[in-house]
């Protein structure tokens, strides 16, 4: 089993890392912490067609695999994107998957760049859709209530939530006028949901190896005693933990991402199994690079503190890893 990327995956990741390098650089992500939004930023992504790409050929998309996908987030994750992306290609797909002409309006107007649209990761409770990602920003958003899958328009009453990433997040109530998309639709939600934590594993995997390399050049750098920090066992060894256990994280997103059309029977599993690894190895990374920049990185000016606050808010908005790796073990046991 080879997850080396193709030539073609190669040129869409430096694609993407180009688009993010110019666009969402550290001090343009300290820009958006405001809101959690940076629309230029979102702009680019539509102009190189970032969400069509993620909804098959025939519902009017460029048709790009989990994978292709899961190579993006990577990107997206490195660079600490302030744009909900990986949440309105989640929605997007599953607007396509439930057809009819509702959904299909509303994607269409996805494609097009209208809206933005995003997903609830929780279920509506007491006419309420709590943690709602990009909600802040969102038009709409598609959320499962009850067992039926409805589009809640989003007009100006979220109540916006503070939280430690500067992440879009909204609790957003929900109104009559709420659109039915499908009834009975509990396993076309379940199936958006380890999509998204899927995705969300390449982010978080993306962002570990980032905050490790902004670690390693810092005690590269920093001496104590005459010679580099970076010589002392006790933070040589650490940082080698962490890349191998970054790159675990990697091939974990990806054999998760491939297994979505490969080996779907195993996707159920892999999406949280990938989600709550790769959670676990970005806090481990983020907090060791901070921890070795010594008082220096709990400072705003330093990047490092970037990454250990997403690192921690990122997953939080949906579970933490201890829960991602019961829900695997839960849907395992299931299926043997």
């Amino acid at each position: 089993m080879d997850f080396d990327p193709t030539q073609d995956q190669n040129q869409l990741i430096d694609a993407f890392n180009a688009l993010y390098a110019k666009w969402s650089t550290p001090d343009l992500v300290r820009r958006a912490e405001a809101v959690g939004f940076d629309p230029e930023l979102w702009d680019q992504l539509g102009q190189i067609g970032a969400i069509e790409m993620a909804v098959p050929e025939s519902s009017g998309g460029a048709g790009a695999s989990l994978l292709d996908l899961e190579l993006v987030s990577e990107q997206h994750g490195r660079w600490l994107a302030s744009v909900p992306m990986i949440e309105s290609q989640v929605a997007a797909r599953l607007l396509a998957r439930l057809g009819g002409s509702a959904a299909s309006e509303l994607l269409e107007s996805v494609i097009e760049g209208k809206r933005i649209v995003t997903i609830g990761l929780h279920r509506v409770r007491n006419g309420m859709l709590k943690l709602v990602p990009g909600g802040a920003v969102a038009d709409a958003v598609v959320a499962l209530d009850g067992d039926r899958l409805v589009a809640i328009p989003v007009t100006g009453s979220q109540a916006i939530k503070d939280n430690l990433g500067d992440l879009p997040l909204a609790d957003i109530p929900v109104p009559d006028s709420a659109i039915a998309l499908a009834a009975a639709a509990t396993s076309d939600f379940e199936l958006a949901i380890d999509e998204w934590m899927s995705l969300t594993a390449a982010a978080l995997a993306g962002l570990a190896r980032r905050a490790l390399e902004i670690g390693v050049d810092y005690v590269k750098e920093r001496e104590a005693f005459g010679v580099p920090i970076g010589s002392f066992q006790a933070v040589a060894h650490p940082l080698a933990d962490s890349a191998t256990a970054s790159e675990g994280a990697f091939l974990l997103a990806r054999k998760a991402a491939w297994s979505a059309e490969s080996l779907p029977e195993r996707f159920s599993q892999l999406a949280p199994l990938s989600f709550a690894f790769a959670a676990e190895t970005a806090q481990e990374a983020s907090y060791r690079s901070l921890h070795f920049h010594g008082g220096y990185g709990f400072m705003m000016e330093y990047d490092i503190q970037l990454y250990f606050r997403r690192a921690k808010a990122w997953p939080a908005i949906f579970m933490e890893p201890r829960r991602a790796y019961r829900l695997a073990a839960v849907r395992r046991r299931a299926a043997s």
